[in-house]
C-alpha cells in the first residue's frame, strides 16, 4: 500500500488495507467523489478539539462528544470490511455520548501516499477530536500527521507504521500488527513445508507496510535456509485480477525454481491461485498470503492453500475508536504500545475456527 526499505520496521511495528457514526465507513459516490480529489464527506455536529498536551477542551471530557476521523483504504477493498465492522461496532458507544465517526477514504490505490495526505489535512480542516490513520508512505504523510499533531490534535496510527511511525510523528499509540514478523512466520511456515524459492508479490509500489512484509518472508525463508524474492507491480494491477494472474503467471513460466508464492492481500491470492493452475504447476507451487477471505479459507481447507495470514481487522478497527474515543472522555489510555492485533496463521490445523469467525463478519 513498495518501496524499498531495508531497515527493520519497528513493532514492537505490522497490512495491505476499510461511519459517520451514523455509518462509519459510509460508501457514497459523493464520498468518493470527493476523496479522489482530497476531498470527504464530513460530520457538521458540534466538536470537541485537542488541546497541544494531548488532552481535550472541558467540553470533550464532560459531554464525550467526540469527533473521530478515520482514514482507510479504498471502499470496495475486501480488507476493510472487517475494519468497518469493527469501527461500527466501537462506534455505536461514541454515538451513544453524542458523537461521531467520519470515514475518509481514497478511490484508488494509484497515488496513495499523497492522497492519505490529503484526506489527513482535509480531516485536520474540520477542527476533529482526533484523527486515526494508517502511515503508509511517510514520506508523503508524516508532514500532514506532524501538522495535526502540532495542532494539538491527538493522532492514533494504525494498520501501518507501526510503533517506529507512531515515535517518529508523535502519535499516541500504534494499534495493528507486525508486518515484519508476520512475513517472517509466513517465510518460515513455507520453508519448513519444503519451499525452497518463495516469490513475494506487491501490487502496491510505494507502501511501507507491504514492503516490510515481503522483508519478513525473505529473512523467514532464509532463516531456514530457503531464499525469496520480491514481484513489484505497478499498483494499477491492484484489483485487476487478469492483469496479476498474468504477471505471476509470466514469473513462474519464467523461473521454474519457485515454488512458493505469497500476496499482499486475499484478491492477489486468488489470482495467484489462477496464475498456479493455468502454469500448470499446482503439485509443486505452494500458495500464502496475507489477510483472510472466504476463498483463502476454503482453499486452506482443501487442502490447496498452505496458510494465510491474519492480522485481524476487526480488533484494528475496534480498538482505534474506542481507545481514542476513552481517550478523548475519560483520559484511559492502555500503557503498551504497540497495542498488536497479529500476526495469526490461519492453517489447516484452524482453518475451522476461521471460518466460523468469517461467517460472522469479524474475520
Amino acid at each position: 500500500m513498495e518501496r524499498t526499505q531495508t531497515r527493520r520496521p519497528s513493532g514492537r511495528r505490522l497490512a495491505t488495507r476499510g461511519l459517520t457514526v451514523v455509518s462509519l465507513f459510509t460508501v457514497a459516490a459523493t464520498a468518493l467523489t470527493g476523496c479522489a480529489s482530497g476531498k470527504a464527506t464530513q460530520d457538521t455536529s458540534s466538536r470537541s478539539t485537542a488541546t497541544a498536551g494531548g488532552g481535550t477542551t472541558s467540553g470533550a471530557k464532560s459531554t464525550g462528544k467526540n469527533s473521530l476521523y478515520v482514514i482507510g483504504g479504498k471502499p470496495d477493498d475486501p480488507f476493510w470490511s472487517a475494519i468497518k465492522r469493527g469501527g461500527e461496532d466501537a462506534a455505536k458507544l461514541v454515538k451513544a455520548g453524542g458523537g461521531k465517526v467520519t470515514f475518509l477514504g481514497p478511490q484508488n490505490y494509484d497515488n496513495l501516499g499523497p492522497d492519505a495526505a490529503k484526506l489527513t489535512l482535509t480531516a485536520l480542516s474540520q477542527n476533529p477530536s482526533a484523527i486515526l490513520v494508517p502511515d503508509w508512505v511517510p514520506e508523503n504523510q508524516d508532514s500532514a500527521i506532524k501538522q495535526a499533531i502540532a495542532k494539538g490534535i491527538p493522532v492514533f496510527i494504525y494498520n501501518s507504521g507501526g510503533t517506529e511511525a507512531a515515535d517518529r510523528v508523535g502519535a499516541m499509540k500504534y494499534i495493528g500488527s507486525d508486518d515484519y514478523e508476520a512475513g517472517k512466520a509466513g517465510g518460515v511456515k513455507f520453508a519448513e513445508e519444503g519451499a525452497k524459492n518463495v516469490l513475494c508479490v506487491n501490487t502496491v509500489p510505494g507502501s511501507a507496510n507491504q514492503e516490510a512484509r515481503c522483508k519478513g518472508v525473505k529473512d523467514g525463508a532464509t532463516s531456514k535456509g530457503s531464499s525469496s524474492k520480491q514481484l513489484p507491480l505497478p499498483s494499477s494491477n491492484f484489483g485487476n485480477p487478469s492483469a496479476v494472474t498474468q504477471a505471476i503467471k509470466g514469473a513462474l513460466l519464467k523461473d521454474a525454481g519457485i515454488d512458493a508464492v505469497v500476496t499482499i492481500g486475499v484478491g492477489d491470492a486468488d489470482s495467484a491461485a489462477a496464475a498456479i493452475k493455468q502454469a500448470g504447476v499446482g503439485s509443486k507451487v505452494k500458495l500464502g498470503t496475507f489477510d483472510l477471505s472466504q476463498s483463502q479459507l476454503d482453499r486452506i481447507k482443501g487442502g490447496s492453500q498452505l496458510f494465510a495470514i491474519d492480522q485481524q481487522p476487526y480488533l484494528q478497527g475496534f480498538y482505534v475508536v474506542s481507545i481514542a474515543d476513552q481517550y478523548l472522555s475519560y483520559g484511559v489510555l492502555p500503557p503498551q504500545n504497540p497495542i498488536l492485533t497479529g500476526p495469526l496463521l490461519v492453517t489447516k490445523d484452524n482453518v475451522d475456527a476461521a471460518i466460523a469467525g468469517a461467517k460472522a463478519g469479524v474475520r
